[in-house]
């Protein structure tokens, strides 16, 4: 048998990662119908093409479609040419929506909580008019070990975004399938697969905690290479990956 590629090796080793979560915390079941919430960033676009390969082999058997939604009073953008083509290359529908904000309707909400509140909705409604029953996204191990640092330096509360998440006021489960992934995994991969970057990144993006916070979280880290995995191991015991 020859070698594995560096290539083929991280896919490989993301594929199994993300087929652990779905064991793990149940994510996908049999007839699935899932809406992915494509963004055009790394994330996005790695957990669509690991879902539409893992599709292929029929276990469990599940569907996707994707959403792209553009926020037209934020100046940042993907080209939808691109996301269009990688969609289309994967055999995935993709539905293009657009909405918007008023950042003086409510004073005490960031742009950024304005932003993914109004883009969530789309997903949402989507979801419901397609008979969706998960909406899948793109979030990695960083991004719940961040959001755990948030949660205990900024409220005082110890948990995180959950990988499998049940909404109460609509028949709708969140689910994030890459969320025992490294984000570092993922931008070797996205490097070696040539995914395209957004034509224009938001302009908020390095003005949030969560940025200072991955800063931190690298320092942490470089004092102990095991404290992801004991942050990891925490989480689980608590019970904060699944509600």
């Amino acid at each position: 048998m020859p070698a594995l590629s560096p290539e083929q090796r991280l896919e490989k080793r993301i594929s199994e990662r993300m087929v652990k979560a779905m064991a793990t915390f149940q994510l996908i079941d049999d007839d699935d119908r899932i809406l992915v919430g494509l963004s055009g960033g790394k994330d996005s676009l790695c957990l669509l093409e690991m879902l539409a390969k893992r599709r292929r082999i029929q276990h469990p058997r599940f569907e996707l479609e994707a959403i792209h939604v553009r926020m037209s009073n934020i100046h940042y953008e993907s080209d939808t040419s691109y996301l269009e083509a990688f969609c289309r290359d994967l055999g995935v529908p993709l539905h293009l929506r657009t909405t918007s904000f008023d950042a003086s309707t409510d004073t005490r909400k960031s742009p950024c909580f304005l932003c993914s509140w109004y883009r969530r909705k789309e997903l949402f409604n989507l979801a419901q008019e397609l008979g969706c029953n998960k909406i899948a996204f793109g979030h990695h191990q960083d991004d719940i070990l961040h959001t755990t640092l948030l949660g205990l330096f900024y409220q005082g509360l110890f948990g995180s975004m959950p990988a499998y998440l049940q909404l109460r006021k609509m028949p709708l489960a969140i689910i994030r399938p890459l969320c025992m992934t490294a984000e570092a995994d993922i931008e070797a991969f996205a490097a070696l697969r040539g995914y395209q970057k957004q034509l224009k990144r938001c302009p908020y993006e390095h003005q949030s905690q969560r940025t200072a916070i991955k800063h931190l979280f690298q320092q942490v880290e470089e004092m102990n290479p095991e404290a992801r995995a004991c942050m990891w191991r925490a989480l689980l015991k608590e019970g904060k990956l699944k509600e």
